[in-house]
C-alpha cells in the first residue's frame, strides 16, 4: 500500500470509529431557575475561550451529552472538569472524558459550577444541586435514579469528592424543596484529584480560590476530604500518577487511607508516568489504560450492564 493510500485508509478508519456529535449545541439545564443563591450584584457574562474553558460562571448549568441513539443504558455521570476553582476546563464538545463515557452508553451532564468569584460553599451547592436535579428528572433523560454517579478531575475531583462526603452538610442546602431529594452520588470517579487543603500536599491555587489566602484550621479540615470520609461515602474509583507535579499523588493516597479507615469501598490505580491531566493519551502507555479498568469496575458493580460474552 502506498503512503497516500495508507493515509486515506487511516483517515477513513478514524471517521468510522470516532463518535459523531450533532452540530447543534448540547441541551442546557439551568440549575437555579428560581434564582442563583447569593448571586453577585456585578455578575457579568460567562466567558468561553472557544476551547471549552469557561470562566466567570455566575449562573451554573448542566450541559447534556446523550450517547448515540439506541445505546443509552440508564446510567448517568455528572462530570465536573478541573481548573483550580478558577475555571471549568471541559474541552471542546464536552471533552474526551465525555466522549469516552458516551461510548459506554452513559448520559453525561457536564457541570459548569461557580468558582473563585464565590468560593465555598457555592461549588458544593452547585454539585449537590446537580445530583438532585438529575435524580428528580431522571425519567426525562432516560436515567435510572439509583445509577447517577459523578466524575471529576483535578479541582473537579475535589468537588466530586466533596459531593461524596458532604452530601448531607448544612452548607449544601439552600432551603429549596429540591433539598428533599438525595444529593449523594451513587459512585465516584476521581482522576488526578485535589483532596487535601492541608500542607504540605494542598494544591495552592485551589485552596486560595475556594477558601481565601488565610483559611483557618476548621475550614482546612472541613474541605480536606480524606478527613470527611464515612461508611456512607459512595464507592470510588481513583486514578493518579506519581509524576504529577501539579497535584501531588499524596492527595489520592490520603483519600484512599480515609476510605479504608471508614470501611468504604475504593479501587485505586496509581501509575509512575503521566503529567497532571486526564491521563488518556496513548503515549502514556499503561496510564492510558485506566478507562478500561474503570469500565470493568462500573460493570462489576452493576452501574453498567455486564459485557456480552
Amino acid at each position: 500500500m502506498t503512503a497516500r493510500l495508507a493515509f486515506l485508509a487511516a483517515l477513513l478508519f478514524a471517521h468510522l470509529t470516532t463518535p459523531v456529535f450533532a452540530a447543534e449545541a448540547a441541551p442546557v439545564i439551568d440549575l437555579w431557575p428560581e434564582g442563583v443563591p447569593d448571586l453577585k450584584a456585578d455578575a457579568g457574562p460567562e466567558k468561553d475561550d472557544g476551547h471549552g474553558r469557561f470562566t466567570n460562571i455566575h449562573r451554573p448549568t448542566l450541559m447534556v451529552y446523550a450517547p448515540a441513539a439506541g445505546t443509552a443504558n440508564g446510567t448517568a455521570v455528572i462530570y465536573a472538569a478541573g481548573g483550580g476553582y478558577v475555571r471549568v476546563a471541559v474541552g471542546a464538545k464536552g471533552g474526551e472524558i465525555t466522549r469516552w463515557l458516551n461510548s459506554l452508553g452513559i448520559t453525561v451532564f457536564v457541570l459548569k459550577y461557580r468558582n473563585v468569584e464565590y468560593g465555598h460553599p457555592a461549588p458544593l451547592r452547585d454539585a449537590l444541586r446537580a445530583v438532585r436535579t438529575v435524580r428528580s428528572r431522571a425519567a426525562e433523560w432516560g436515567v435510572r435514579p439509583e445509577r447517577i454517579g459523578m466524575l471529576g478531575g483535578s479541582a473537579g475531583g475535589h468537588l466530586t469528592a466533596s459531593a461524596g462526603t458532604l452530601f448531607d452538610a448544612p452548607a449544601g442546602r439552600t432551603g429549596s424543596p429540591l433539598d428533599r431529594i438525595s444529593g449523594r452520588p451513587d459512585f465516584l470517579v476521581l482522576v488526578f484529584p485535589v483532596i487535601t487543603m492541608q500542607d504540605p500536599f494542598a494544591h495552592g491555587t485551589s485552596r486560595r480560590a475556594l477558601l481565601g489566602d488565610k483559611p483557618d484550621d476548621e475550614a482546612r479540615h472541613h474541605l480536606s476530604l480524606d478527613e470527611q470520609t464515612t461508611k456512607d461515602t459512595p464507592p470510588t474509583f481513583l486514578v493518579h500518577s506519581a509524576e504529577d507535579t501539579t497535584v501531588p499523588v499524596e492527595n489520592s493516597l490520603l483519600f484512599y487511607q480515609g476510605m479504608r479507615r471508614a470501611k468504604a469501598p475504593i479501587e485505586m490505580h496509581l501509575y509512575p508516568k503521566g503529567p497532571h491531566g486526564a491521563g488518556m493519551d496513548p503515549k502514556l502507555g499503561p496510564t492510558a489504560e485506566w478507562p478500561r479498568h474503570c469500565e470493568s469496575w462500573l460493570r462489576f458493580n452493576d452501574w453498567l450492564p455486564k459485557a456480552k460474552t
